[in-house]
């Protein structure tokens, strides 16, 4: 055996075999991480997060029909200025997604003259989201007084916008709140958080 040929033991030889066998673990453990990390994805969007689409006009200028929006639902409990999908309402059956304007307790009055909206004898600053101001109140007699355990929601489109002005709709029960719309990511040219409150 030349100098050359005792540099290299026998042990460093790799046979055809044990190289298929190297690339079926690289396979498996490939695999192994593709499945834990689909489980990972689907486990979070079933119980943090969600994926729902926009239909209809009632949420311009800040959605519009056709986006799809992220939702957070974990443990959610809503806040005022909040956009949210509801899953249903007192005669709706299919879900809608409105803004929350004032939680249990709180009073609300809109005003018919000047079409401002008020909570707790505060009027409300919504230029961020709203560009049309408010229509006229019509199923119910303002001031009125959120029950505990209800939203009182408007969506932010309000000439055309069915909400909890409406008997269709009325206060939202807290347990049919779907989650929190956190932000826009479809179509990619709206890609973004959505408008909240002042």
């Amino acid at each position: 055996m030349n100098d050359y040929d005792s540099q290299f033991s026998s042990d460093e030889i790799i046979s055809p075999k044990s190289a298929q066998s190297s690339l079926i673990t690289n396979s498996f453990e490939w695999a192994e991480a593709l499945i834990t990390s689909l489980i990972a994805v689907v486990i979070l969007f079933t119980f943090l997060f969600r994926v729902v689409n926009v239909s209809g006009p009632s949420m311009l200028p800040n959605l519009q029909s056709n986006d799809r929006v992220v939702l957070s639902s974990y443990f959610y409990k809503p806040h005022r200025g909040d956009v949210v999908v509801i899953t249903h309402t007192q005669k709706l059956t299919e879900p809608i997604i409105k803004r929350v304007i004032a939680l249990e307790n709180q009073t609300v009055n809109i005003n018919a003259q000047t079409g401002m909206v008020s909570v707790d004898g505060v009027v409300l600053d919504e230029s961020a989201y709203i560009e049309n101001g408010i229509t006229q109140p019509s199923a119910y007699t303002f001031p009125l007084t959120v029950p505990k355990g209800h939203v009182f929601v408007l969506g932010d489109n309000r000439e055309v916008s069915n909400d909890s002005r409406s008997i269709d709709v009325g206060m939202i029960d807290e347990r049919y709140i779907l989650g929190k719309a956190e932000m826009i990511i479809f179509p990619f040219d709206r890609f973004g958080m959505i408008n909240k409150r002042k």
